[in-house]
């Protein structure tokens, strides 16, 4: 009886064991939870010659054909000029950026600040200041780079984007917030569009404007295409920019053209500007930049102030900002625009941004519309006074509401005579800020390039119980089903050797 009880014992904590063990194991495995590792923060940048703007972009630590699905959770202006600006005086560019980095901080989660990246992009403004004074730009970005390791997150690097970069950049924020690479399928899973159109870009910053688009024959031999690959895709994009034809720059080289041919050195009548507005301005401001040095005045003083006076006459505007183009040069070239550039035939429906997108709400124009409607908004706008354009205005600016009416009529030049957009191909061009909540412009296009080379993360398995807590109770159940085997293979050997004794005993009494 006392040798049974233990046997039973041992037999049934042995068969507990094994049951434990089965049934932990097939909960750990049937039970686990797969988690999104969450989300990815990056910091763009953009330092155009008028102003900075800095993007905040989150997406999955999961991929789509190795590139991140992003989209823009934040955006802030920078108080104050372009960084192009600070050129005498790079140490005051710095304070500046604390008011939107403080806003960035709250947005972005304080355990992933070490991990979210930083980059600056400068592009025209710096361009044109790295061939005027490339020491000077140099401590610009030196001095943005000392800022910003003073700040919590992980910069990248201060860097000056190249012409053809801005375009193509543009072109794939266009296109991806357009869903022209991934749309979402019935079981909301991202997938390829069907068959789906890419659309052209057009950006017109203040330095400098760019057209981006894919060709009809992508094999032409043009020497602006780019191949740019995105979830899993090629596209052969063909891209150019246009230094010193940004509305800022072209409206520069405008003034010093008026100047070099008025009578007088100290005033001139400007047709472009409203009917009776009068302003004050410095030779610096206008002759000072490296696009208007060919038209500079031989006795060129920086101080010098030219007092510019307003004449509202729309006609001979326009005959003003046509000598802004050198359309002699191409001599009837098949694919030639303007300054012997050679493009592509347009192809398909295109959205014009920044310049191009304000231009035309000041006009109150928005959308896609005709050119007659385009042609017949700026007669009107550029004949009204500078009393009567302060009620017209959705936001008065002085320094922008001036200028309106050359910005309207340089459109007009660089895209019917420069880009060779005519009455037919002129309504599929879609004249646009933003798509959702989401700006167009060149910073996403380069967050979305650099999620290319930014490591995807594993999904995260969350298990019922601890790997360590797992780990010990299958070590004390096997170990305890062990014991109790090797227990009752003991209790059966001693058990059979008792029963030989007893036999044994057994024989030597019969004997």
């Amino acid at each position: 009886m006392l040798t049974r009880t233990p046997s039973v014992i041992a037999q049934v904590f042995l068969f507990l064991s094994i049951v434990l063990v089965i049934a932990i194991a097939v909960i750990q495995v049937n039970q686990q939870q797969t988690l999104s590792p969450g989300f990815k923060y990056g910091i763009v940048l953009d330092a155009g010659s008028s102003r900075t703007t800095v993007y905040v972009y989150e997406w999955p630590a999961e991929k789509e054909n190795d590139t991140g699905v992003v989209s823009q959770t934040f955006k802030c202006n920078v108080k104050g000029p372009g960084i192009s600006s600070y050129e005498s005086n790079p140490g005051a560019l710095a304070k500046p950026f604390d008011e939107c980095l403080n806003e960035v901080k709250e947005r972005i989660p304080v355990h992933l600040h070490k991990t979210t990246s930083v980059y600056l992009g400068a592009t025209a403004g710096m361009r044109l200041l790295r061939l005027q004074n490339e020491s000077a730009a140099s401590e610009v970005l030196a001095t943005i780079q000392n800022y910003f390791r003073t700040q919590p997150f992980e910069f990248r690097g201060a860097q000056i984007i190249t012409g053809p970069e801005e375009g193509v950049y543009g072109w794939i924020t266009a296109n991806y917030l357009m869903g022209n690479f991934l749309e979402r399928n019935l079981w909301r899973t991202w997938v390829h569009p069907y068959r789906k159109e890419t659309v052209g870009a057009l950006d017109l910053g203040g330095a400098s404007a760019q057209i981006s688009f894919i060709p009809e024959d992508s094999q032409d031999n043009f020497n602006s295409t780019l191949q740019v690959k995105l979830y899993g895709y090629n596209y052969n994009v063909y891209t150019h920019s246009f230094p010193c034809y940004g509305r800022d720059e072209a409206e520069k080289r405008l003034l010093a053209l008026m100047l070099q041919k008025s009578n007088s050195s100290s005033k001139v009548d400007n047709p472009c500007y409203p009917r009776n507005y009068n302003t004050a301005l410095t030779m610096k401001y206008f002759s000072g930049s490296l696009c208007t040095q060919s038209v500079r005045p031989a006795n060129y003083d920086p101080n010098q102030r030219v007092n510019f006076h307003g004449t509202g006459d729309p006609s001979l505007c326009q005959e003003m900002v046509s000598l802004l183009f050198n359309f002699t040069a191409c001599r009837d070239r098949e694919y030639c625009l303007f300054n012997e550039i050679h493009q592509p035939k347009v192809k398909g429906s295109f959205v014009a941004f920044s310049g191009f997108y304000y231009t035309m709400n000041a006009l109150n124009l928005s959308g896609h519309f005709s050119l007659a409607d385009f042609n017949s908004s700026v007669w009107f706008f550029c004949s009204r006074s500078w009393a009567q354009l302060q009620f017209m205005l959705p936001k008065f600016e002085e320094t922008y509401a001036r200028s309106y009416c050359f910005s309207a009529n340089f459109i007009y030049y660089l895209l019917l005579h420069g880009y060779h957009f005519d009455a037919e191909t002129w309504p599929q061009i879609h004249f646009q800020k933003e798509v959702g909540n989401s700006s167009i412009g060149w910073s996403l296009g380069y967050m979305l390039s650099l999620t290319n080379m930014i490591p995807a993360e594993g999904k995260l398995i969350q298990l019922p119980l601890k790997p360590s807590l797992f780990a010990g109770l299958l070590i004390f159940l096997t170990a305890m089903a062990l014991m109790c085997f090797l227990f009752l293979v003991y209790l059966c050997v001693v058990s059979r050797s008792r029963k030989n004794i007893s036999h044994v005993e057994h024989v030597f009494i019969s004997e």
